[in-house]
This record gives C-alpha cells, structure tokens and sequence, in this order.
C-alpha cells in the first residue's frame, strides 16, 4: 500500500511538470529588468522558511516542522523566457513525530536535518514577471539531531541519533512559482524527496522505516 501511495504521488507531480512546461512554452515571455538593453546572467542571494515533512505513514501533515534555508543562486539565460537555475543552499528540513504514554507522559519528537543542498532547475516564464520552476535537487547531510521536547517544557538531546546515523546523500525533485520584480524575487518551491532518510542495519531505518524529505520552501532573493 506505501508502494503504490508513493507511486501515485509521483505520477501525480510529473503529470503537473509536464503540463506545466508544456503550457509555460507556448506562453514564454522575455524577463529582463528595466535597466538591462537584454538577457544576462545574475547572480544573487535568497534565503525564507521551510515547512517540512517526512513522506511516511506515521508523519501526517500535522507533524509539520519549521526550519530555514540561504544560499546563493545563478540565473542563465538560456533563450528569452527560458533560464536555468543552479543554487547552493544551506537547508534544515526534518518533522516531528509526536508521543503520549503513561511512562513519558506527552511530546514529539523533532527531527533536525541540516543540508547542504544543490537545486538546478528551469525557469520558465509565464509572463515577463511570472516564472514556474521545474528541476531536481542533490543535498549532502551535514549535521542532525533529534530532540525529545516534553509537554512540560524539558527538552533532551537523543544522543544516540546524528549525522553518522542517517544516510548522507539525498535526491529529489523540486517544482515552484517565483515572481520578479526588478532584482528582488519572492517564490515558493516544494521539494518531493526519492531517498530514504534512514540508514539500513541502524537505529534510524528502525524507526523512520522508508520516510523520506518533503516540503515547502518559501524565500525571497536579490540578484546583482
């Protein structure tokens, strides 16, 4: 049943690309700003919220947990209306899985995962503001933890779970919407992960089975 739950998710997102790139060329516009006589490349600073999940049975849109992500990005032109754009971020993503039993009384879990994450995607404009985004991301593990915060208000450190327990390397696939006005940009992207978090044989594969990242990215940026 997780299976074909994850099968269906990931027919669905590539059938809303596809339609999406498919409508965004016909409609393609130009995106340049007021001060430019024609396309060139940026380059630029961005940074926002994420609103982050695992895709798994046992986290529900509920366990939703708020992190952040900053970086820098590239923007090249490859025509008019059509940019490629590669981006290194720092990103913390994880959830919260919650408990409540008579020997630990109530809490969660939190779940902290701290990537650093390269997204290269297309940009495809809509309208000369108004872009859609399509593309994939790989991020590499950096730091994690996971944190045992108490209805009470305590708040304890699993030591037994970091960095060296869950799987390094993470790949995925990433769809957004940006606006521009100028050299500032707002946007919001979600990322649909295609690894597992857990690493076999560990502590981590025991408890987070076949979960993987998923979530909201909301930034905002400055080209130069």
């Amino acid at each position: 049943m997780k299976t074909s739950k994850f099968c269906r998710h990931k027919f669905q997102f590539l059938f809303l690309a596809f339609s999406l790139t498919i409508f965004s060329v016909a409609h393609a516009q130009e995106q340049q700003t007021s001060a430019e006589s024609a396309l060139s490349p940026k380059f630029g600073i961005k940074g926002g919220l994420n609103l982050t999940n695992f895709s798994s049975d046992n986290f529900s849109d509920s366990h939703l947990k708020p992190g952040f992500n900053v970086g820098v990005f590239s923007k090249l032109p490859i025509t008019e209306g059509f940019s490629i754009q590669p981006e290194l971020l720092y990103s913390l993503k994880g959830a919260k899985s919650d408990y409540n039993n008579f020997i630990q009384g109530s809490g969660d879990y939190r779940f902290n995962l701290g990537y650093v994450e390269l997204p290269v995607l297309a940009v495809v404009n809509l309208t000369k503001n108004f872009s859609i985004h399509l593309g994939g991301y790989a991020a590499y593990l950096t730091n994690a933890n996971v944190k045992d915060v108490n209805s009470n208000g305590t708040i304890q450190d699993i030591t037994d779970l970091n960095a060296d327990n869950f799987n390094r390397w993470d790949f995925g696939l990433a769809g957004g919407v940006g606006f521009d006005i100028e050299n500032f940009m707002i946007g919001a992207r979600y990322n649909y992960g295609l690894s597992k978090i857990g690493k076999s044989g560990n502590v981590s594969g025991d408890v987070l089975g076949d979960a993987k990242n998923n979530g909201l990215s909301i930034y905002v940026g400055f080209g130069f």
